[in-house]
């Protein structure tokens, strides 16, 4: 075995002070992340021991942003507070995610707690940021005494849609000429399958002799109104109707409802024509009467702009993607899932994870 010197001794030294302070930046990055955030509107609430602000990033955006939301409670010595529950309150905007700031004192030594949400529209219009209530209570008092509340004020937030005043001159792209498929010729066909059967199967039936083992595939599985959100959300950052392809903007949004329709109520919606599946949607009763006219209304509408080259205004076109979206969220739920699995591994190119022996 080689000595160890102490060269080597003080080089490993300094290469662990160097991952540790590399670690400590990376800390203070982070936390200084968080404080860059300017609110824009700042209310602030007392009674008694307790003061609160309630912070909002901006008092305007667009139905494709987020909006930051921050609670802070400052609370005397001899007091406790309760932060509120925000989802359970919040129902025009959607929770992206959260993060307890962690609590901290401030000159007065009084603890101030901190949490911070990151909010998502779910449609274009003025929404209101709920009102919120603080319970606090003195430390070590009777646990029958109700708390004190501090209830704080509705702030208003609007939220603009992505259509800008200068898109009335927009122009539909025509309908292009059928093109006929070029047909290929039977004995290509017949000389294709020849070299399937002559070289590769074979080699699947060795391959299947050698490897003689059972695979179990770890399954992923996804709500459907998750997926549609998503596909809703990565089509508006395409912003396709700024570019003119109204008719494309229609066909895909078409598709998500038909694919959301099928994953939520198992109706094969994708593969019809709006007729054929408006009759079956008629016989069932998972949809209501006025979620069925909303449907149909807007696959009607989607068929003038795909095949009968009518030109949708601009209040149209954000009236029908807004009645997708609300329509969605009426109706989404977590008790049907979709197997999402082969998706999953393409877009990360990682094949999915199998089990098994011989």
């Amino acid at each position: 075995m080689k000595k160890v010197t102490g060269k080597y001794i003080v080089g490993l030294m300094l290469l662990c002070c160097g991952l540790l302070s590399l670690c400590a930046s990376c800390d203070k990055d982070q936390a200084g992340s968080k404080a860059q955030i300017e609110f824009e509107i700042d209310k602030p609430y007392e009674r008694g021991p307790l003061a609160v602000h309630v912070l909002v990033e901006r008092a305007q955006m667009t139905i494709a942003d987020t909006v930051t939301l921050r609670l802070e409670a400052t609370i005397e010595a001899g007091y406790e507070v309760q932060m509120p529950e925000v989802g359970g309150v919040m129902e025009s905007f959607g929770i992206l995610d959260w993060d307890n700031l962690g609590d901290k004192l401030d000159e007065n030594n009084n603890v101030v707690k901190r949490y911070q949400y990151r909010l998502e529209p779910f449609l274009s219009g003025t929404f209101q940021i709920p009102a919120f209530g603080f319970q606090f209570h003195e430390t070590g008092g009777d646990p029958e005494q109700e708390p004190y509340v501090l209830e704080t004020e509705p702030i208003d937030v609007e939220v603009t849609s992505l259509l800008g005043e200068q898109r009335e001159g927009l122009v539909i792209a025509d309908i292009e000429d059928v093109v006929e498929m070029p047909k290929e010729s039977m004995p290509r066909w017949l000389y294709v399958t020849g070299l399937v059967l002559i070289y590769v199967l074979p080699l699947v039936i060795l391959a299947y002799f050698r490897r003689r083992k059972i695979a179990k595939v770890v399954r992923i599985f996804r709500s459907a109104h998750e997926i549609a959100y998503e596909r809703l959300r990565k089509l508006v950052k395409e912003d396709l109707v700024t570019a003119g392809r109204i008719k494309e903007f229609y066909e895909r949004v078409s598709d998500i409802l038909r694919h959301y329709i099928e994953h939520r109520f198992d109706l094969r919606a994708p593969e019809r024509t709006t007729e054929e599946f408006l009759i079956e949607l008629a016989d069932t009763d998972v949809l209501t009467a006025s979620d069925k006219s909303d449907v149909g209304e807007f696959l009607k509408h989607c068929d003038l702009v795909k095949f009968a080259k009518h030109s949708p205004t601009t209040d149209q076109i954000q009236g029908m993607f807004d009645l997708v979206k609300s329509f969605i969220e009426k109706t989404k739920s977590d008790r049907r899932q979709v197997d999402v699995t082969g998706a999953v591994a393409k877009a990360t190119q990682v094949q999915p994870i199998e089990v098994g022996g011989d």
